[in-house]
């Protein structure tokens, strides 16, 4: 029987999906309830010069990205075993820091999913926290809830970001100030921009996107092109996301509200919501971030356990399991923690921002010295050289960071 042909619309038409399928999956591992609570955190503490942090860490963030998402479409391989491939030894350190990290952002999303409910019902966040990890197995197991939850959480994201543009209309934030401060700040402060970073590309998220497109067989030179475009719309997306929110709880601030930033039920996007659109303002939006962060525990488990195949190969009843288990350890530690929420999602992604420089510097070195993993391809020199400037300003925000995330904790 002949081999059924498929045309060259079909497979454009297929490519396309692919791609699409890489750059959501990056976003909205990214846009969950750690980034929205970090640009409330963030921009209520510092006010309009939180805006020179965001454009600081979109500039980053195109340069992290970028490099990796291309180099390992140039490799074939997942990050892992490049990294093993280039340095011996080194896939495994880079699958043990993406696990951990992996492990952080879980237990930052089941925080999350706890503020959810507590904004939509009152419910204790430890409570609600432990309801979510019990849904989110539910749902890993069964692949219908979770195409229904995938549908549902694409018209939230729409609500959301509609929720957000009336906020930033309404509230009347100073815009004039916050473009000002976005090129001259009166605060530089390096733990906010590793926070935002490690939030947007760190730990599991920028690995998520490039392993989807080896999954899609999107690799290879031929395709460079649009693994480029892929990886900077990604960030855009992320980008403009932000900044819509910073200035809609910048206008609740620059107003002369106070936001809670401490209690173990603060949630202070919600509390900013509220203050704009009303208690049902506040109860939507613990909607939309319950089920971002029910989304992002499934997310964080099933990409970080994917790492888990540097040590052995597994089959999808190993990977399952073992997903199971990293969600119900996720949970423990959550329980275990008299940490408040909110301050578990601000540190996630400071942690993660933390361990990015070392991924990094693996794949710079690659780009460099390793033409024999890309299949021969000498690599963009200038795409190099930023990779390199912003592989050395990482460690050093990265070093000079540490006790003010681990801080975070002590909120």
């Amino acid at each position: 029987m002949a081999e059924p042909v498929t045309s060259p619309s079909a497979a454009t038409a297929a490519a396309r999906g692919g791609f699409m399928a890489a750059i959501f999956l990056m976003a909205t591992s990214a846009i969950g309830p750690g980034f929205i609570t970090q640009t409330a955190t963030f921009t209520a503490k510092l006010g309009a010069a939180f805006a020179f942090a965001i454009l600081a860490s979109i500039v980053i963030d195109f340069v992290v990205q970028l490099n990796i998402w291309r180099i390992t479409a140039l490799t074939r391989r997942n990050a892992s075993d490049t990294a093993n491939a280039a340095i011996p030894g080194a896939g495994y350190l880079l699958a043990v820091l993406v696990l951990v990290g992996g492990l952080a952002f879980n237990i930052g999303n089941i925080a999350g999913a706890g503020l959810g409910l507590n904004a939509m019902f009152g419910l204790d966040p430890k409570i609600g926290g432990a309801f979510s990890a019990a849904l989110a197995i539910g749902i890993f197991l069964s692949r219908r809830a979770g195409l229904l939850l995938d549908r549902a959480l694409i018209g939230l994201g729409l609500l959301m970001i509609a929720m957000t543009l009336v906020v930033a209309f309404v509230s009347n934030p100073p815009v004039g100030d916050a473009l000002r401060q976005m090129v001259l700040p009166e605060i530089v402060d390096f733990a906010t921009i590793t926070t935002i970073v490690g939030g947007t590309v760190g730990g599991y998220i920028t690995y998520s996107g490039a392993h989807r497109l080896l999954d899609k067989g999107l690799v290879g030179e031929h395709n460079l092109a649009a693994v480029t475009r892929a990886s900077l719309t990604g960030i855009a997306v992320t980008g403009v996301m932000r900044f819509i929110l910073f200035l809609a709880i910048l206008g609740v601030v620059a107003s002369g509200v106070t936001l809670d930033l401490s209690g173990q039920a603060a949630n202070p996007a919600a509390q900013a919501f509220a203050v704009v659109l009303g208690e049902w303002g506040m109860r939507i939006f613990g909607l939309i971030f319950w089920a971002a962060a029910i989304t992002s525990v499934i997310g964080a488990a099933y990409t970080s356990v994917s790492f888990l195949v540097a040590f052995r190969s597994m089959g999808d009843r190993d990977r399952n399991i073992a997903t199971v288990i990293f969600i119900a350890i996720s949970l423990a530690v959550y329980l275990s923690l008299g940490t408040a929420p909110a301050a578990i999602l601000v540190f996630v992604g400071g942690f993660n921002g933390l361990i990015l420089p070392i991924g990094l510097t693996i794949f710079t070195y690659v780009g460099f010295a390793r033409a024999d993993l890309m299949g021969g391809h000498v690599y963009n020199r200038p795409l190099l050289i930023a990779s390199a400037v912003i592989c050395a300003l990482t460690w050093y925000m990265g070093i000079n960071s540490i006790g003010p995330i681990f801080a975070f904790l002590g909120a």
